[in-house]
């Protein structure tokens, strides 16, 4: 038997009144994922235990079948994973996201958590520029992708309250500054990185060129070093991750999948999905498992663009979920989980806790019968799952 996961990162969603109130799934068409939903078993998939935050570290954990209660640390910690910096015990990590920021009425406001997806090239002047003026022993700055990076502080501490810039698009900073012990520490950071990051060439070009400026740091997401069972142990199961996410490739890693590198892998609208497709094929023909991760819709929910979701959503069905089942037939009797790991609704551009729709396709099983993959899965399908992380005992045949 061969095991695929689809996760389509943030794609449910609420009913648009740009869409005529239909959900941007319903607006879609995805003939590929209707067809997973048709031939397989659908519910709803509660991937974000009460009380925590409802963000893809959780959902990708519960996804992946770690239970977010007694495994997660922090979302930083698991982009180190993949970036294979290595935590001490007295280190904590944190997503350090370059951000633009404007002046409106004389208050700073959050415009772009991403800087206009700035690219990895620039950030990594910017990153290298904050490491050598303000990094020491103490703060240690490691770039990472587009506007994604890493801020390591040794001996630190993790309990301040820190806010991601995601949740707080168009809205005045001031109220989401970190609270806390060692928050001014972070704040005095912060100040200091905005006075080298203004004047910055690599930020007059992107003005120059009409382009946003990162012209901020944005530090939050911090925890310390996780420990997680790996996945052949806890499954008897060998298998690989395919993401341009650090935090989906720290999950794996940590976990002790193989990482699969695919070229031109974005986390964005122009990612190589057809090359995804063709990869996780590949590594089936060794391996059992493959966990394919796409974040293109949450870019789109980030960005309260519902057409740019659609079309999102219907380049991975037709690049990458059509070549890949039929890939799979002709490899034999296979499961396919295609889910969410969290809603992100356009209306609101950031995650909200609350079940998402899952369709699971066993080529050997019969279906419900559902006409289409859409959040309406939840209501209509036949089995349901709670507790989150138990999907992938079901989903492998364990419980």
């Amino acid at each position: 038997m061969k095991y695929c996961v689809l996760l389509a990162d943030g794609a449910s969603d609420h009913p648009c009144e740009e869409l005529g109130g239909r959900t941007p799934l319903e607006a879609a068409d995805i003939p590929s994922m209707d067809a997973i939903a048709k031939n397989g078993i659908t519910g709803a998939l509660h991937t974000i235990p009460e009380g925590m935050p409802p963000g893809s570290d959780v959902g990708n954990l519960s996804v992946f079948g770690y239970d977010p209660k007694t495994s997660y640390t922090g979302r930083s910690p698991l982009e180190a994973a993949a970036m294979g910096v290595a935590l001490a015990p007295e280190d904590v990590a944190f997503r350090c996201n370059l951000v633009t920021l404007v002046v409106e009425e004389e208050t700073l406001v959050m415009e772009d958590y991403s800087a206009g997806h700035i690219s990895s090239e620039e950030a990594k002047e910017l990153i290298a520029t904050l490491a050598r003026e303000i990094g020491d022993k103490v703060f240690r700055f490691y770039p990472g992708v587009s506007y994604r990076h890493l801020l390591v502080w040794h001996k630190g501490l993790d309990g301040m309250v820190l806010t991601p810039p995601h949740d707080i698009s168009d809205q005045p900073i001031a109220p989401y500054m970190p609270t806390g012990e060692g928050a001014v520490l972070l704040m005095e950071l912060m100040s200091e990185a905005r006075s080298l990051l203004r004047a910055h060439p690599v930020n007059k070009g992107r003005e120059e060129r009409g382009e946003r400026a990162a012209n901020s740091i944005w530090l939050w997401g911090q925890g310390r070093a996780p420990r997680l069972e790996s996945f052949a142990e806890r499954y008897g199961v060998e298998g690989a991750v395919i993401s341009a996410v650090d935090l989906v490739k720290g999950i794996g890693l940590l976990a002790g999948l193989e990482f699969v590198d695919v070229p031109g892998a974005t986390g964005y609208f122009d990612t190589n999905y057809r090359g995804k497709a063709d990869y996780a094929l590949e590594a089936l023909r060794d391996k059992d498992f493959v966990y394919v991760h796409v974040e293109a819709f949450d870019e789109a929910g980030h960005l309260g663009d519902a057409n740019k979701k659609i079309q999102a959503l219907e380049d991975f069905d037709r690049e990458l979920v059509t070549p890949l089942l039929e890939g799979l037939e002709a490899l034999g009797p296979f499961r396919v989980l295609l889910c969410p790991d969290h809603s992100t609704p356009v209306a609101v551009k950031t995650h909200v806790a609350e079940p998402v729709p899952y369709a699971l396709w066993d080529s050997a099983q019969p279906g419900d019968a559902v006409e289409r993959y859409t959040e309406a899965c939840r209501q209509e399908g036949s089995r349901h799952f709670p507790v989150g992380h138990t999907l992938m005992d079901y989903f492998l045949g364990q419980g």
